[in-house]
């Protein structure tokens, strides 16, 4: 009997062999993270004239007859290019019990690349929410933002989290789990999750984060740190704390905040309010249990922030809340942590671009 709260490696290797997650091919064990299952790119993209949400008893397929422009083959390689919009019919599939949702998120490298990617569901009306009970196919929307991108069948650019209930934790257990186990940095600010601030204070010289520049090359998702950084970002560079975030540009800060996530938790980043000014910052969202724990190879680590200006340009002073981190309890400690006997690319990390940069 699973217990409320975020499944666990183990529940979903047994969702798997009980069907109730299915794929073609076969799920790799590799996928299954501690808190997580990664997703895999299908055979075909199709390019579509708008992003779309499938609606009450749509399915997907009908919503893409009716806006698609031209398809193209995954199987070798293809270049999704910057500001277009492509459904991606994912490898794996759902048939949800009763009692069990599920909630998508970028995985971290998509998320540092401003590779807009959401899971979108037949009869959908939310990205990257699956109610209880859904039984049918998977579809990630990818939307390049920065960068155009090669990417193959088979990639991994989000990741899909099953929940048993509701486990979120109020700011009082909150707090109270942050004297057990308390942030590097500072007192935590707790108001409907732990909020997460921006790190302007010159560092490493005077280097606070990056900007994505307009104009490069296609980067090949496969190629591990190939690409020189400074083809592709500027250094953005601060001696008073403050930087000046231009409309529609995307840049790549860090949490003031070093955090931990327990072994009996997960978390998940979340948007701060509108009111506080102009730009977005949530990509790449889940925080997996272990993450900058000890006992996982971690000392804390900070939250990379994917942040994207809006309408005005807009003054980031350091220190400033930026974002908020819920956290959850898990159904049941997962048998590999984050960091842990797994390949983990961001434990104990600061300030750092996507894993194809060098």
């Amino acid at each position: 009997m699973i217990g409320t709260g975020v499944l666990a490696a183990q529940h979903l290797r047994q969702m798997i062999v009980a069907g109730s997650i299915s794929a073609t091919p076969a799920i790799l064990p590799g996928q299954v993270q501690p808190a997580s299952l990664d997703l895999r790119l299908g055979q075909t993209a199709h390019r579509v004239r708008a992003s779309f949400l499938a609606g009450k008893g749509c399915p997907v397929a009908d919503r893409v007859a009716e806006f698609e422009m031209h398809r193209m083959d995954l199987s070798q390689g293809a270049v999704l290019e910057k500001g277009c919009v492509y459904v991606i019919p994912l490898m794996e599939r759902l048939s949800l019990p009763a009692g069990l949702s599920a909630v998508a998120n970028a995985k971290s490298s998509t998320g540092r690349l401003d590779l807009l990617t959401r899971l979108i569901t037949d009869g959908g009306v939310e990205f990257d929410r699956i109610p209880e009970g859904y039984d049918g196919p998977l579809y990630a929307e990818v939307c390049p933002r920065s960068f155009s991108v090669l990417v193959r069948a088979g990639q991994r650019l989000n990741q899909i989290r099953f929940r048993a209930g509701q486990a979120v934790l109020s700011d009082a257990d909150l707090a109270a789990l942050h004297r057990v186990e308390p942030l590097v940095n500072g007192t935590p600010v707790i108001s409907e999750g732990l909020g997460f601030s921006v790190d302007l204070r010159p560092a490493q010289g005077d280097l606070v984060g990056y900007r994505a520049k307009p104009h490069t090359g296609v980067i090949d998702l496969d190629r591990i740190g190939h690409y020189p950084a400074a083809e592709f970002w500027e250094e953005i560079r601060t001696r008073d704390g403050r930087i000046i975030l231009d409309p529609g540009a995307f840049y790549i800060l860090v949490s003031q905040e070093a955090v931990t996530i327990p072994p009996d938790y997960a978390a998940e980043m979340a948007p701060y309010l509108a009111m506080v000014g102009e730009f977005r910052v949530h990509y790449a969202g889940f925080f997996d249990p272990g993450f900058g724990h000890a006992a996982a190879g971690g000392a804390g680590s900070r939250g990379v922030l994917e942040v994207r200006c809006h309408e005005a340009p807009f003054v980031l002073e350091h220190g400033q809340v930026v974002g908020r981190l819920v956290y959850e309890r898990m159904a049941e400690r997962p048998d590999a942590l984050y960091g842990e006997k797994i390949a983990s690319n961001y434990q104990g990390q600061g300030l750092k671009l996507a894993k194809q940069f060098r």
